[in-house]
């Protein structure tokens, strides 16, 4: 493989059509898949041939009636609805870099990335705009769009859906935004207007995709058309081959916020399927009941997400016999989560790995050879190795920790350049913070993220193995381990378990320790109601450990 310049590149292997813009991508599915839908959300399915025209609108917009100009940020702040890929493409063919905003942010949070960025403009839902008044003073934010609902929606359902939201289950707070446009009055005043094309290169920064903060401040990665585009074709060649219509309808309800759903929804529209849009997926009663409506090809989800459903006591009533292809990400795929999946819907899980800084894939276990508790092989185009504590490569079957060289690897973090040089190693692999063990074929382990590692009395303990074997146990639904200071041993291990029979901490003990050598036997098991979860749905150690700093063995 020929290593060229981070971000600069897209493999020709993967890309017959000569795509060089995320743009480019957009002309071609319009033209070729103008009356499918392209998007469903609350019920309503949006064609390819009207993501097109309304993404045109809000370009044109952008041109005529703001000084934005190419290379500008613009912040989406939405949940999952047919307005963001109509932003996320009329920003583009505006040639503006898009801030992905998660909606749940703090006004804290906001105002960080929003400086951070440089945003000058911001489409936000109505739901949390009230956060966005607390802090825009502070902010470079000249423009902010507003949105409902069902704006995208003819007029008597828009009408409905927006009115209940707004005065029957008072999803808006009150706030001041006098300078804010409503989008849906800024679309229609330039409804079939076409904008003036923007001289675009793949090496251009797409997304300005901000990490999760696990480690400190959140920092921007900078992604490129060429790490985007390179990325979902990736995917596309590798899931294809489990069968060419996967795509016809695709349950995305991962927040299109976050890279592992932006990702995979380009790959969706690649093949002119249906992105069917789950704005909030924490609900899972209301979600199991919007599943039972739909005959659906392909599902998008995570660990915690397929839990949630196979517990449910109405998932039953869900028609699986359309699915050919589940996919994980996001975090670790427990085994007992990958059994319950396969034995409800006959479809087995194939689990995927990624980060935000590799667009996101670096590996996937191929359709026809999936193997449960590894993450595949690398995607195409793809190279890793796994590094030592002394920076060397390991051996086969050896630990160490994972880096990435690939065209889906990042231009770096935004505006923060040592940063960047010290997440990169001398020869150009991402370092992935991630501990690994590459077997004979290729096929990759992950053991655990470096930074949750326990130590106990110098002896290397992963969550991921631990509670990998709690939840086998019929009686738990979900758990999580962290290490806690520990007077003899340096670090214990504590285990959270969320139980659905009634246990005790040494029924969970007895079962490790049948399971597992002794010194990663949990020492503290404590049963709580839930775990602490970003939006997504990982599962936030972090949080647990900063809950119990100075706790101590029983």
């Amino acid at each position: 493989m020929d290593h060229k310049t981070r971000g600069d590149w897209i493999p020709e292997s993967l890309n017959p059509r000569g795509y060089q813009t995320l743009t480019d991508v957009m002309t071609r599915m319009v033209s070729d898949y103008a009356t499918k839908p392209a998007f469903t959300s609350f019920g309503y399915a949006m064609s390819y041939a009207e993501l097109g025209r309304l993404s045109d609108a809000f370009a044109v917009y952008l041109q005529q009636e703001t000084d934005l100009q190419p290379g500008d940020r613009i912040a989406i702040q939405l949940p999952n609805l047919n307005q963001y890929p109509v932003i996320l493409f009329g920003a583009l063919k505006a040639g503006l870099v898009i801030v992905n905003t998660n909606p749940l942010y703090t006004p804290r949070e906001l105002e960080n990335q929003f400086k951070d960025s440089g945003a000058r403009a911001l489409v936000v839902f109505k739901g949390v705009a009230h956060n966005v008044d607390k802090i825009i003073a502070n902010t470079s934010l000249k423009y902010v769009f507003t949105t409902q609902i069902a704006d995208l929606h003819p007029p008597l359902k828009r009408l409905l859906i927006n009115s209940v939201a707004k005065y029957v289950k008072k999803m808006e707070p009150a706030y001041h935004l006098p300078q804010a446009i409503e989008l849906r009055q800024a679309l229609a005043k330039k409804a079939g207007q076409k904008p003036q094309l923007v001289a675009k290169q793949c090496s251009d920064i797409a997304v300005l995709q901000y990490t999760g903060g696990t480690t400190g401040i959140s920092k921007g990665a900078m992604l490129t058309h060429a790490n985007l585009i390179s990325n979902f074709l990736q995917g596309v060649k590798l899931i294809s081959d489990a069968d060419e219509n996967w795509a016809e309808t695709v349950v995305s309800p991962l927040p299109l916020y976050h890279i592992y759903a932006f990702t995979l929804s380009m790959a969706v529209l690649e093949l002119g399927g249906n992105n069917l849009l789950i704005a909030n997926p924490r609900d899972i009663g209301g979600f199991v009941k919007e599943l039972q409506k739909h005959a659906f090809s392909a599902f998008i989800g995570l660990n915690t997400l397929f839990v949630a459903i196979c517990n449910h006591k109405d998932s039953s009533k869900i028609d699986f016999s359309h699915l050919k292809v589940t996919l994980s990400g996001g975090m670790a795929l427990t085994l007992s989560a990958a059994k319950s999946w396969e034995e409800m819907t006959g479809c087995e899980i194939l689990e995927a790995y990624g980060l935000t800084e590799t667009s996101p894939a670096v590996a996937m276990n191929p359709p026809a050879n999936i193997r449960v508790g590894t993450i595949g092989p690398p995607v195409a185009e793809t190279d890793v190795k796994i590094i030592g504590l002394d920076g060397q490569a390991v051996g086969v079957g050896e630990v160490g920790e994972l880096c990435v060289k690939g065209p889906q690897v990042m231009l770096g973090y935004w505006q923060k350049e040592q940063a960047t040089r010290s997440c990169f190693t001398n020869d150009g692999y991402f370092i992935t913070g991630d501990v690994a063990t590459i077997e004979t074929d290729g096929y990759i382990r992950i053991v655990d993220r470096a930074k949750d590692m326990i130590n106990v009395s110098g002896f290397n303990v992963y969550p991921n193995e631990i509670e990998d074997i709690v939840t086998l146990h019929p009686g738990v639904i979900e758990c999580a381990a962290i290490g806690l200071p520990d007077e003899h041993s340096g670090e214990m291990v504590k285990l959270f378990v969320v139980a659905k029979d009634e246990l005790t901490s040494e029924d969970i003990r007895d079962w490790c320790k049948e399971r597992l050598t002794p010194y990663k036997v949990p020492k503290v098991v404590e049963f709580t109601d839930d775990l602490p979860k970003s939006n997504v749905g990982k599962v936030l150690r972090r949080c647990l450990r900063k809950d119990n700093t100075g706790s101590h063995a029983a």
